[in-house]
């Protein structure tokens, strides 16, 4: 059974960026496509971004195109998520698998 270990969350001012990482085990990492999700408080999770198994695909939800970016290092078994010009409304915490696992918190405060 794949595990995850996330990182990289912390307290930023909105426009500030943060960088997060996600540690997977097991070396099956990278015949899969990856992905992140984020969890407000009182909300349901939500897909945030996706990546393919080579990296050559990626997608974003609408709210943070242009904004995040979603990539991969399949010899360190790590998927990384660059979050710009970050908004209070990214506040939440962020996971890489859709239900389950530790997550890092983003909050996103003046």
């Amino acid at each position: 059974q794949v595990q995850f270990v996330e990182s990289g969350g912390g307290l930023v001012q909105p426009g500030g960026s943060l960088r997060l990482s996600c540690v997977a085990s097991g070396s099956i990492f990278r015949a899969f496509p990856m992905a992140w999700y984020r969890q407000a408080p009182g909300k349901q999770r939500e897909l945030v971004a996706t990546i393919s198994s080579g990296g050559g695909t990626t997608y974003y939800v609408d709210s943070v195109k242009g904004r995040f970016t979603i990539s991969r290092d399949n010899a360190k078994a790590t998927v990384y998520l660059e979050m710009k010009s970050l908004k209070p409304e990214d506040t939440a915490a962020y996971y890489c698998s859709p239900t389950g696992g530790q997550g890092t918190q983003v909050t996103v405060s003046s």
